[in-house]
């Protein structure tokens, strides 16, 4: 697991790397700038022209040695600060004079751009948590629309670096290059826009000054599965059973079912209106079909784990089924409309896997889906506490979190996912891991990481526009042959 921190865990880190390694602020932002510029080079070797745009703090100052590194490199270097922000720390103003006296180039914003190669955002850093102010919101919107690539260091300018909130105007990045720790709002969110390919540099700053420090999240590492043995059998691999498929929804539940068995289940059975059972059998034969209401008890019991709500529709007999799968005590996948009847009557599902997207997650917590984008990473661990269960936040960077655990985030799936019955397919991936025993945080983490590891693999066939959530089942079993052991 990669681990990812807040913003009070990496001054902390910078304040031990002074204590315990003898890396004061200076050196630290020697580095920093120095290993920016090393990153420039390695991405834009042929960069002629260098624009620096340096804010007024530290993360000003990183840009100043980076300006100062470009300049005795031979590049053509200017730095360009915000009129109302010269620099007004002790160091970033240090560095500044050190490039001046070098002879490098410095110029006011008046609402142009001059031209470059490379733009260098070091404007705030991890420091700011608000919407940029009205002059700089301009400069960073004619940053964006320059035809030049940008490197923001440590974060893209206007994006929380905490949260992954972005308040208003913020820098859409090529490539972040993280100091030495990982920041965990920029794995999330609407970071992702703007974040481009992330970096990190550690500064060398020792391992031993981690020790003790809690990360306030992890992306989730490839998982590692075992392979079936010689001598096993179906009765072996789960007993899954999935419920939804209300009148006119029934294709929801049938992509559930040809996840579960893609994923492996070992026995597949699937409670549906019966309009939708000649379906079933035309599409996954493999499948059983609960043919009656009266035969539901029996399949609920001897199910290993249930996945319920896809297409499950709210009405009477929505409430009936959900009422018998959580008096069941089976572990269970909670989606869609079956979370939404959750919302109405909260209560605690410690057998569950919630898998709400930021909408159901809203009505789950009482809230608005803003506040939900606001701190994914909070709004998941709220989720967990409140109901006491594994959850999949669904959304760019997926947050997977349980009580007590540290909460994990996927770097796997891309935009073409956002279609429909992709939520269908990852709860037929999460309750065929549930019935094979793997616990609720586990079955969570590896069937969302696998999930989004197959839409990448089916988004390279179809492209974003056209992949379809059977595109993704397709690609199923390319992803969990990646992670047999």
């Amino acid at each position: 697991m990669f681990e990812l921190y807040d913003n009070a865990a990496l001054r902390a880190l910078e304040r031990r790397a002074g204590v315990q390694a003898g890396l004061d602020e200076d050196c630290l932002m020697r580095r920093a700038g120095q290993a920016a510029w090393r990153v420039l080079l390695a991405h834009w070797p042929d960069a002629k022209r260098i624009l620096v745009l340096a804010g007024p703090g530290n993360n000003g100052g990183d840009g100043w040695v980076l300006a100062q590194h470009a300049l005795l490199s031979g590049r053509v270097v200017c730095v360009l600060q915000p009129a109302s922000l010269p620099p007004a720390s002790k160091l970033a103003r240090q560095m500044a004079q050190e490039y001046r006296e070098a002879g490098g180039k410095v110029e006011v914003f008046a609402g142009e751009l001059p031209p470059a190669d490379v733009i260098v955002d070091a404007l705030f850093g991890i420091g700011l948590a608000r919407a940029p102010e009205a002059d700089v919101a301009a400069l960073i919107a004619a940053a964006n629309e320059h035809p030049a690539q940008i490197l923001a260091l440590d974060t893209p300018s206007g994006v929380n670096a905490e949260t992954g909130a972005v308040p208003g105007r913020a820098i859409e990045a090529r490539l972040t290059l993280q100091f030495i720790a990982a920041h965990a709002g920029l794995a999330t969110g609407r970071a992702c826009n703007h974040v481009g390919t992330l970096a990190l540099a550690s500064l060398d700053v020792p391992q031993a000054c981690f020790n003790g420090l809690s990360a306030r999240a992890q992306i989730m590492a490839e998982p590692e599965l075992p392979r079936h043995k010689r001598d096993s059998h179906k009765g072996d691999y789960g007993r899954v059973l999935l419920i939804g498929g209300d009148h006119g929804m029934g294709g929801a539940v049938l992509l559930g079912a040809e996840a579960a068995l893609r994923s492996g289940a070992g026995w597949v059975q699937v409670a549906t209106r019966t309009e939708h059972h000649s379906a079933l059998l035309s599409r996954c034969p493999e499948a059983m079909s609960v043919l009656d209401d009266e035969a539901l008890p029996k399949a609920v019991a001897v199910a290993d784990a249930i996945a319920l709500g896809m297409g499950l529709g709210q009405g009477d007999w929505a409430r009936a089924h959900l009422a018998w799968v959580l008096a069941s005590g089976k572990p269970c996948v909670l989606d869609a409309d079956a979370l939404n009847l959750l919302a109405e009557q909260p209560q605690p599902v410690p057998q569950a896997v919630l898998t709400p997207h930021p909408g159901e997650a809203a009505r789950l917590l009482d809230c608005s889906t803003a506040d939900i984008g606001h701190d994914r990473i909070a709004a998941a661990d709220e989720l967990a506490g409140r109901y006491q269960c594994a959850v999949v936040l669904k959304g760019a960077g997926s947050v997977i979190a349980a009580p007590g655990q540290t909460s994990r985030i996927l770097d796997v799936g891309n935009p073409g996912m956002a279609s429909p019955g992709m939520g269908d397919t990852l709860a037929g991936i999460i309750v065929t891991l549930l019935a094979q025993g793997h616990a609720p945080m586990q079955a969570a983490s590896i069937g969302a990481w696998l999930h989004g590891r197959a839409g990448d693999v089916a988004v390279q066939k179809c492209g974003e526009t056209s992949l379809l959530a059977r595109d993704l089942i397709a690609q199923l079993g390319r992803a969990f042959s990646e992670c047999i052991e």
